[in-house]
């Protein structure tokens, strides 16, 4: 079992969301995904500034999800 984080900017104003994108490093549980959810979230925001937050309507989202990896075949490593 592996969480994978997928964050989503949209904006209120243009009323459309970008693409989700999902960070390619799983996390080991949904609490550890969440803290790093907020964290990517919160340093989003201040990368984009205020000016920008304000006209456009912009917010974040996120979400944590399981993915069930496969179990590896005998005889050959992950």
């Amino acid at each position: 079992m592996k969480i994978l984080l997928t964050v989503i900017m949209c904006s209120s104003v243009a009323n459309t969301c970008l693409d989700p994108y999902t960070f390619p490093n799983g996390y080991v549980d949904e609490y550890e995904c969440m803290l790093d959810g907020y964290i990517k979230s919160h340093d989003k925001i201040l990368e984009i500034g205020r000016s920008e937050i304000n006209t456009h309507g912009i917010y974040v989202k996120f979400d944590c999800s399981e993915v069930i990896l496969p179990k590896p075949k005998p005889g050959i490593e992950s």
